[in-house]
C-alpha cells in the first residue's frame, strides 16, 4: 500500500494522505472502509487518467481562474460514494478546495436535486470530474438497485444479500453501497466465511465430507453449504449445519425445504433471481436471497457536474 507521500503527479497537488481532513478518513472508517486504501486506489485513478498533463483543460482554462460546480442527480435513486467523490478533489486540488454535501450516502433522491457543491480552481476541478463522478455514479447505481430490491421484498422477512461477484479492487466500496441501498453483505472475502459449492461437493464426495473437511481444519469459521435437492438439504440438516444455500429451487422446492427446515437453519434463495420473481421467492419463507446483479450488473446512476455560470 503507498505511504503518506503517495507518488506526485505533475500539474496536480497531490495532496498526501495525512494532509487530508481528520472528519474525512473518520467517515470513510464509520463507513466499513479502509481511509489508506480508499486513498491508494482514488491515486491509483488519477494516475491511471493523468499519465501526462491533462491538455484540455489546462489549455484552454487560465490556471488563476476558479469555478463552483454542482454534482446534480439526473434521475431519482440513492446516492452514494460522496465521501471518495470529495477524497477524488482533495487530492487533485488540495485541501484549499471547498466542499459541500447536501445529500449523506444511503439517502433517497430526486431528478434534479444538488448532491454537492465543489468549488475550486476551474481548470481542476474538470481534471478531478471524471474520476469523482465514475465513483459516485457506479456506486449510487448499486445502492439504487438494492433499494429496488428492498422496497419489492417490504413486508416480507426475506433480505437481499450480496455475493463475491464484484469489480476487482471495488468491493468492499460495493458492499458498502449495498448496505446503503438497505442491502445486507455476504462474506467479504474467501477467508471469513467458508461456501462450498458444486465443485467443492463433486471433489469432496458430497456435501456432509465437504462440510466436515472445513470445520475439521477451520472448527471456527462460518461454513455455509449449496444444496441442489431436497436430500442433500436433509443429510445437512442431520449434521447440524446451520447455513444453507438453496441453489436454483423452484418456488415450491423453497418452500419445501422451509418446512423441513423448521428454523433449523438459514436458508438462502440463488440462482438467476430476478426482481419481479422477488416477492413470490420472499414468499416461500426463506432467509435470504442472493443477487449477483446488485455489483455485477448494476446501471450508473447518471449523476452530472455542472458548473455555474
Amino acid at each position: 500500500m503507498p505511504g503518506p507521500t503517495t507518488k506526485y503527479v505533475e500539474g496536480i497537488v497531490a495532496l498526501p494522505y495525512y494532509d487530508l481532513p481528520a472528519s474525512l478518513a473518520t467517515e470513510l472508517v464509520d463507513a466499513g472502509l479502509h481511509p489508506k486504501q480508499v486513498y491508494a486506489d482514488v491515486v491509483a485513478a488519477i494516475t491511471e487518467d493523468l499519465p501526462g498533463d491533462d491538455v484540455t483543460s489546462w489549455a484552454t482554462i487560465p490556471a488563476s481562474d476558479t469555478a463552483v460546480a454542482d454534482f446534480v442527480a439526473r434521475q431519482d435513486g440513492v446516492v452514494c460514494g460522496l465521501a471518495i467523490a470529495e477524497l477524488v478533489f482533495r487530492y487533485v486540488l488540495g485541501n484549499d478546495v471547498s466542499v459541500v454535501r447536501h445529500a449523506g450516502d444511503g439517502a433517497h433522491v430526486k431528478r434534479g436535486d444538488v448532491l454537492m457543491t465543489v468549488t475550486g480552481g476551474t481548470a481542476l476541478l474538470l481534471t478531478a470530474e471524471r474520476t469523482a463522478l465514475n465513483y459516485a455514479c457506479h456506486v449510487s447505481g448499486v445502492a439504487t438497485a438494492t433499494a429496488a430490491w428492498v422496497s419489492v421484498l417490504s413486508g416480507t422477512s426475506a433480505r437481499v444479500r450480496d455475493t463475491r461477484k464484484t469489480i476487482p479492487h471495488f468491493r468492499s466500496l460495493e458492499k458498502y453501497a449495498v448496505r446503503c441501498g438497505g442491502g445486507v453483505n455476504h462474506r467479504r472475502d474467501l477467508s471469513d466465511q467458508a461456501l462450498v459449492k458444486d465443485n467443492h461437493v463433486l471433489a469432496a464426495g458430497g456435501v456432509v465430507p465437504a462440510y466436515e473437511l472445513i470445520k475439521a481444519r477451520y472448527p471456527d469459521v462460518p461454513v455455509q453449504v449449496e444444496v441442489t435437492t431436497l436430500e442433500q438439504l436433509k443429510e445437512l440438516l442431520e449434521i447440524g449445519v446451520d447455513q444453507i444455500l438453496l441453489d436454483n429451487m423452484t418456488n415450491e422446492q423453497m418452500a419445501e425445504a422451509v418446512a423441513i427446515t423448521d428454523g433449523r437453519a438459514k436458508l438462502e434463495a440463488s440462482g438467476g433471481l430476478t426482481l419481479e420473481r422477488a416477492a413470490e421467492v420472499a414468499a416461500t419463507g426463506v432467509d435470504f436471497i442472493a443477487v449477483g446483479a446488485l455489483t455485477h450488473s448494476a446501471k450508473v446512476m447518471d449523476i452530472a457536474m455542472d458548473l455555474r455560470a
